[in-house]
Order: C-alpha cells, then structure tokens, then sequence
C-alpha cells in the first residue's frame, strides 16, 4: 500500500473532498473562485476535517485595524497632560496629537495651580482645538480625576482662590460653564493606560 505523507482536504473548488496527492488537489483548486483548502498529516484528521466547515481548520487572516496602534490605543487622539511643581505651584499643560506626536497647544504657566485643574482646564482646551479644526478626535488623559469633574459636572479642588491663583480660576470657571451649557457626551474623553501603554505623550517628562 502506497505510503501518503499529506492528505489534502478541499471544501470549496472545482471537486470536493479528500485528495492523497497535492497535484490532485492542485487541479482541484486552480483558478476556482475563493477556494479552501488544506492539507493533513494522517487521513483520519482530514476525513474529520472535510466533514467540518473550513473556517474550523483555516487560519483566520485579519488585517490589522488602521484607527488603532498595535496596543489599541485609537491613534486620532489628542493626548493632554499637565506640570505642577508642587501642589500647588507653578502649572502649565499641553496637549500632543497622538499619530505625529505634534504639540498642539500649550498653557503659560500659572503661577499657582494643581495637576487635577490642568489636565481638566486641558481637557476643554482640546475639544476648543477640535472645533477650531472641524475635528472629532478622542481625547486621552490619564487623570481620572478630571474625567470625574466633567462626568459630574462640578470642580471638587482644595485650591483656595488668592491673588496668585486669580487667573486660573476665571479659566477654570470658563471651562466649568462649558461643560454645564454643553452635551459632554459627544466627546470620547478616556483614560490614558499608563501602565499598559508608558506615559502620555503629553506628559512633560518633569518626574
């Protein structure tokens, strides 16, 4: 008895069914529109597998999704981040686009200020951008506490107002009528993965 070395099983082609020679399955296959077929290193596993549907055996060839980089962070994104020296102090905040890695805006410096009130008065600095821009782009920020105030509508901040802060307050309540008298929900406003994905773009490396 003649010793096969591969068994080939054809589900779509011009014949179906299992082939002992690839030349068989070759001629099977050829020029036939979308054919499937693989081949078997014993007849029993081919047998099995002709009786089956062939996306069971064939390996799924999925492209890679163009909206999102290989750690499935959405690359039309503008990435935000805020500087602090001290808390408070001196604040200043920024934000990056993503895909170029381009800064797209950044703060002067307030002379006293919090890293929670620069990445939200950020966070509205950007979506300022988008319609500048005519853009819809996510948003990223690695601080939740941010997130929470926009999500609640309300500034929770132990910065009391002084002279030194005067400023910052009035773009902080600048940013806080926004939110009320806007649909936040039509912004993508997640959280950046630190641990997963390395610091924000944004961030100004200030560790």
């Amino acid at each position: 008895m003649a010793k096969h070395s591969k068994f080939y099983v054809v589900w779509r082609g011009h014949q179906t069914g299992v082939f002992t020679d690839w030349e068989s399955c070759k001629k099977s296959v050829e020029a036939f529109k979308n054919p499937a077929f693989k081949s078997f290193k014993t007849e029993a596993e081919a047998i099995v597998a002709s009786r089956g549907r062939p996306e069971d055996f064939l390996e799924s060839k999925t492209k890679e999704d163009p909206t999102r980089s290989k750690n499935n962070i959405i690359i039309n994104s503008i990435c935000v981040d805020a500087a602090c020296s001290g808390n408070p102090g001196p604040m200043e905040y920024r934000g990056v686009d993503y895909k170029t890695k381009k800064q797209l805006f950044l703060s002067k410096v307030y002379p006293q200020g919090t890293n929670n009130i620069g990445e939200f008065i950020a966070i509205i600095h950007a979506i300022g951008w988008m319609q500048t821009h005519q853009v819809n782009n996510v948003i990223y920020t690695d601080s939740m506490t941010a997130i929470s105030w926009i999500r609640n509508k309300k500034i929770k901040t132990n910065l009391e107002p002084t002279e030194a802060n005067k400023e910052l307050f009035e773009v902080m309540d600048r940013a806080l009528q926004f939110v009320l008298s806007n649909d936040m929900s039509q912004y993508q406003i997640l959280k950046w993965e630190t641990e997963s994905w390395g610091e924000i773009p944004a961030d100004f490396g200030r560790k």
